[in-house]
């Protein structure tokens, strides 16, 4: 998976905006960024009588909505999703993973103060910078709201660089963590597997999915 980066902050703080500053900069470095948005309150992009309303209703368990510039993906959930869970839905072909909320998830976070909206958060684990107006008591780096240049390089040393070349795999829907031997083995056992097929060149990326059966028999 991408590295996950997210920006949290009190309401009004400008956390919007610090992202779309911290996107423009590292797009411009030649990163592919994608972003997340967390909303506490309920959501509402389909409409009864449409006809993707109407896919979900006859019991797809997901939808698209897809046009000529855009898409849009419609996923039921019965509880709130993780973080880890959503970002798998992006894919994995990005550099970064930029998330504007999620302040209790587990990913590493850079918070955006403001004097006037009231005091930093208190109890926010994995703070690795704060983007602040005013000097602050704290072990984390501090950059001004203006120092976009300095931020951007931040996370690319500390998240983008390290993760350019990556191997992400699940098993059961859950994220296994291999250490430097194992990624090396799997990742020279796969590479060796594709390119001795027909009409494979260079691999520069490679997507498997397997599944097995999961114990139910299909209604007859």
């Amino acid at each position: 998976m991408p590295p996950i980066v997210s920006i949290v902050g009190r309401s009004k703080s400008g956390k919007t905006t610090l992202l779309e500053k911290l996107i423009g900069e590292l797009t411009a470095r030649g990163y592919r960024v994608a972003t997340i948005k967390h909303t506490p309150q309920g959501m509402s992009f389909d409409k009864p009588d449409k006809d993707s309303w109407r896919h979900l209703q006859s019991g797809s368990a997901a939808t698209i909505v897809s046009s000529r510039d855009e898409m849009v993906l419609i996923k039921p959930v019965t509880q709130e999703t993780s973080l880890g869970e959503t970002a798998r839905l992006l894919g994995e072909d990005y550099d970064l993973i930029l998330t504007e909320g999620f302040k209790l998830d587990d990913a590493p976070k850079i918070e955006v103060h403001r004097r006037q909206v009231g005091p930093p958060l208190s109890g926010i684990k994995k703070l690795i910078a704060v983007v602040t107006d005013e000097p602050l008591e704290t072990k984390g780096r501090q950059f001004s709201l203006e120092d976009i240049n300095g931020l951007a390089d931040l996370v690319e040393a500390g998240f983008i660089k390290p993760q350019r070349e990556r191997l992400s795999l699940y098993v059961n829907n859950v994220p296994l963590s291999l250490s430097t031997f194992p990624k090396e083995l799997v990742t020279n056992i796969l590479l060796a597997m594709v390119s001795s097929l027909k009409g494979v060149g260079e691999v520069r990326s490679l997507d498997i999915f397997l599944r097995r059966g999961s114990g139910t028999e299909p209604r007859k």
